[in-house]
């Protein structure tokens, strides 16, 4: 009898067994793309016009199939480990604009304004274990820089600034372009001292003031400032200047400081023409002022993100920031972030924070961050995310090179210029301290 009940429990079991169906890839699938060009200029004049287009055929299957495309882009050489992806869902085509393609080539590591060779090709998708990659094909392509390039030859120099009379370590403070082509800008951050202006980072051409009367002479005299943030204005075809004090801030209940400041500095961001700050803020209300004086100072009576002069208050949650103004637009954004910080006894805050924060690269050195002016007293350091321990660096063998929840970092009293650098592995950081 229980053979009997076995065999029949077998019986239940196969009869229960629902009949499968295999089907059989075409050995011969295969998605053919065509590019609508295979040399491209990406024109930054038109962002929005299309700068290429890629086809393909629907492969035959061999069976019906709902496939999912993606168009894959690699440097020449590449092995598609690491490509720019877009997908492209059920379409046979992907259009790119100018200023799409351009931005994810640039990521890939395309060199701006230099003919490179990168290769596309078309992945098909027919399940989450079945994907068909088309043959890469050759586009030559030349991208544009997506940053301003504002920069010039000039800088300023001097026992006032930190590189001192001249450092291998602290190039000169820059100069950067205006809307004028004989005038030119630095937003400079100086101690008591002298200053002079020169090309180059060198002394084959340089100006100072021989009679103190904002002319300047070549090889002149040596220019004595105060301490101080200041915008110095060159024309450098009259041979004039202008030094004033200069600098935008953040104040309000929101911050750390209050109403009364001193405020959260600004800086001038080249790459955008516009200013930076990077904040970490409470719940409450902030508003935008020149020079640390309610004389010129700016809210959101809308709550538009336009700019209005002696507008309502701004009011913001508490979190960490990257604060944009522009100052040309009259707008301004504020951004969650996550924020790098310098803590430890060496720091004005000690190991409970808030933290020293790094600003990070808004240009083409991006995954680099840097702190500058910042007053170490003897004793130890550490890098830390958003004032807090669950991300941090330290550095186990003190050569500069960081490990994650690694050792303190010793320093000697001064003030620096620091350089945290992400886009490597590992990461680093350099201390320069200044002259």
């Amino acid at each position: 009898m229980k053979k009997i009940f076995y065999i029949s429990l077998i019986l239940l079991a196969f009869g229960s067994c629902k009949k499968r169906e295999f089907v059989t890839l075409n050995p011969n699938a295969n998605t053919e793309v065509s590019l609508s060009a295979t040399q491209v200029v990406l024109d930054e004049n038109q962002p929005q016009a299309t700068a290429l287009t890629v086809s393909w055929q629907k492969p035959d299957f061999g069976f019906q199939a709902a496939p999912q495309y993606a168009v894959m882009i690699d440097l020449e050489g590449g092995d598609f480990s690491n490509p720019q992806i877009f997908p492209a869902g059920n379409a046979l085509q992907k259009e790119f604009t100018n200023e799409e393609l351009n931005a994810k080539l640039l990521t890939l590591g395309v060199p701006a304004n230099t003919p490179t060779n990168v290769l596309v090709k078309v992945r098909t998708k027919l399940s989450d274990f079945k994907t068909l990659d088309s043959e890469p094909i050759t586009l030559n392509v030349t991208c544009y820089s997506s940053y301003l390039d504002l920069s010039t030859d000039w800088g300023v120099v001097g026992s006032a600034t930190p590189g001192g009379w001249g450092s291998p370590d602290i190039p000169d403070l820059p100069f950067y372009q205006t809307s004028d082509p004989d005038v030119i800008v630095a937003y400079v951050t100086l101690r008591s001292g002298d200053i002079k202006f020169r090309l180059n980072n060198s002394w084959t051409t340089n100006y100072g003031d021989d009679g103190a009367d904002g002319t300047l002479e070549a090889n002149g005299a040596n220019i004595p400032v105060t301490a101080g943030t200041y915008k110095i204005t060159v024309n450098t075809n009259t041979l004039t200047y202008t030094i004033e004090p200069y600098s935008w801030g953040i104040v309000g209940d929101a911050t750390p400081n209050g109403w009364n400041g001193p405020d959260i500095q600004f800086q001038y961001n080249p790459y955008g023409d516009n200013w930076k700050a990077v904040a970490t803020l409470n719940a409450g209300d902030i508003k935008f002022r020149l020079n640390n004086d309610w004389t010129t100072n700016y809210g959101d009576t809308s709550a538009d993100g336009t700019l209005d002069s002696d507008g309502d208050n701004i009011t913001v949650t508490a979190g960490n920031y990257i604060i944009t103004m522009d100052l040309n637009a009259m707008t301004y954004t504020i951004e969650s972030a996550d924020l790098w910080g310098l803590v430890g006894d060496a720091t004005p805050n000690g190991w409970n924070g808030p933290d020293e924060k790094f600003m990070p690269d808004f240009g083409p050195d991006q995954g680099k961050f840097y702190l500058n002016g910042v007053t170490l007293t003897a004793g130890d350091v550490k890098i830390r995310q958003n004032d807090d321990w669950t991300v941090n660096y330290g550095d186990d063998g003190n050569d500069g090179t960081l490990e994650a929840g690694g050792a303190n970092i010793p320093v000697t009293a001064g003030t620096y210029n620091i350089v945290l650098d992400f886009s490597v592995s590992p990461p680093t950081i350099a201390f320069h301290q200044w002259q």
